[in-house]
């Protein structure tokens, strides 16, 4: 799509209320991409987070970031009192709503299949008393039910942070759904239903352009689920049900109550240990109730892979901090992917040193961080670097958990991975070399055979991590 149809969308008036409206106190995050590559980004260069409070921002982030190829707009899961900085979007006190969202996905070609899941969703929220503060967007590829976070009254949300509410909904409407849904995704094999919710998510505003198809982000209400049709969706003459503000306070709180009580609330709060990551309804467990076991496609997961996954589960079980795991897991797979081919033995070298010395690059880094008894780089985003380049936590989705995902489900794979972590002492996970010996080694061919498979043999549940983090 060039950038002439992707700015005179964004410039109609409709489509400039919508975003705003919607946007309005939630932190911002664009997508776009040039030659090829993909960009995704959440902060302006002097590192204060992108926000959209009316018509004159997104113009102004319009002609800012039109030279990364501006595409698509996405606002967080949060609504918060202040987002002038990086650390108040980190601060519970801040939030002051919370959006509870249902993500559907799936193949194009199976859109009728995710309104029906829609339609599970949907109709076990009004058991749950909630009806006339919910919504859907169709996102472009899938679809998200939203219940309008100002459904909740103030009372609710002075015993409870929203972000607790947003997340037991979530995860109570699909546990007691997920009979009904795997049975739709029997007939539908590509859909996937996951609770997503969590601190730093985003997601695609009203009327936003997909990230690649040419398609918008229309919203409709329950009463139109069965007349939907994808045309809707159409840049050129969209259909957009602007109803998508309505609500009722208080609608959510007699069900908001029954969440928490049931689910427990936000289990990644960085002052809590939980090895609960989300629920995520796939194929892979309609096979596994129908067969009695995982279904696995062929293939194997690469070394790689392996590497990353429970670098990414060692960081998390030391520290508790799921983005920055994510982005350490990458940054160790790079790191051991270009001394293999150095011809370098990383296991037998003694832990780096920076010296107490504060190093600079192109992406500003000003400090060295200690994992265990390695010292690894960080950038002024707080996350891991190699190079030059910044290991994000959405390129460890899609390098990492996106090819783990081609031979078996990921969240089976990282359950996996914490559990066969949980068996070795903090020593070995401080440590390079046994971690490379102990733990990498044994596993990195046939982690799939012997972790995943043995794990669902012993029934494996997640244990509670509580020691991991003292």
């Amino acid at each position: 799509m060039d950038w002439d149809i992707v700015e005179k969308h964004y410039l109609d008036e409709t489509v400039q209320r919508e975003i705003a409206d919607y946007c309005r106190g939630r932190w911002v995050a664009i997508e776009g991409g040039v030659m090829g590559s993909r960009v995704f980004l959440r902060y302006r260069k002097d590192g204060r987070p992108l926000a959209i409070n009316d018509n004159e921002d997104l113009k102004e982030i319009l002609r800012h970031f039109k030279g990364v190829g501006l595409r698509s707009i996405y606002g967080s899961v949060n609504v918060y009192r202040n987002i002038s900085s990086k650390s108040s979007l980190e601060e519970p006190t801040n939030i002051a709503y919370t959006s509870p969202i249902w993500d559907i996905d799936g193949e194009l070609s199976d859109w009728r299949g995710i309104l029906e899941v829609a339609r599970i969703i949907v109709d076990e929220l009004e058991r749950l008393g909630i009806a006339k503060s919910v919504f859907i967007k169709w996102s472009g590829e899938g679809a998200h039910v939203h219940v309008n976070e100002r459904c909740f009254s103030n009372d609710i949300l002075s015993k409870h942070n929203s972000l607790d509410i947003a997340y037991s909904l979530v995860g109570l409407v699909l546990d007691r759904s997920r009979g009904k849904i795997t049975d739709v995704i029997s007939r539908f094999r590509s859909i996937k239903v996951e609770n997503e919710i969590d601190l730093k998510r985003v997601f695609t505003a009203p009327l936003s352009l997909h990230r690649r198809r040419n398609l918008c982000c229309v919203c409709f209400k329950p009463e139109e689920i069965d007349c939907f049709e994808i045309e809707w969706a159409n840049p050129e003459k969209f259909r957009h049900n602007c109803m998508w503000r309505d609500h009722v306070e208080g609608e959510g709180d007699e069900a908001a109550t029954e969440a928490i009580k049931a689910i427990g609330g936000y289990k990644r709060w960085p002052s809590l240990a939980s090895g609960s990551i989300r629920t995520v309804i796939s194929a892979s467990e309609v096979a596994e109730v129908k067969n009695g076991l995982p279904e696995f496609n062929a293939g194997k997961i690469g070394r790689f892979q392996v590497m990353g996954l429970l670098q990414a589960a060692r960081y998390y079980l030391l520290t508790g901090d799921l983005e920055r795991a994510k982005s350490f897991g990458l940054n160790r797979a790079i790191f051991y992917a270009w001394a293999k081919r150095h011809g370098k033995e990383i296991a037998s070298r003694r832990p780096l040193s920076s010296g107490g010395k504060s190093i600079k690059n192109n992406l500003g880094v000003e400090e060295t961080i200690q994992v265990g008894d390695e010292v690894a780089f960080i950038s002024k985003n707080g996350l891991f670097i190699m190079g030059n380049e910044e290991q994000r936590p959405e390129d460890y989705d899609k390098q990492i958990a996106k090819q783990i995902d081609g031979t078996v489900d990921y969240e089976r794979a990282w359950q996996a991975a914490l559990e066969y972590l949980k068996n070795f002492g903090r020593d070995v996970l401080l440590s390079q070399q046994k971690f490379f010996k102990q733990v990498y080694q044994p596993v990195r061919d046939k982690f799939l055979e012997d972790i995943i498979l043995n794990l669902k043999y012993k029934g494996g549940k997640s244990k509670d991590l509580t020691r991991w983090f003292q």
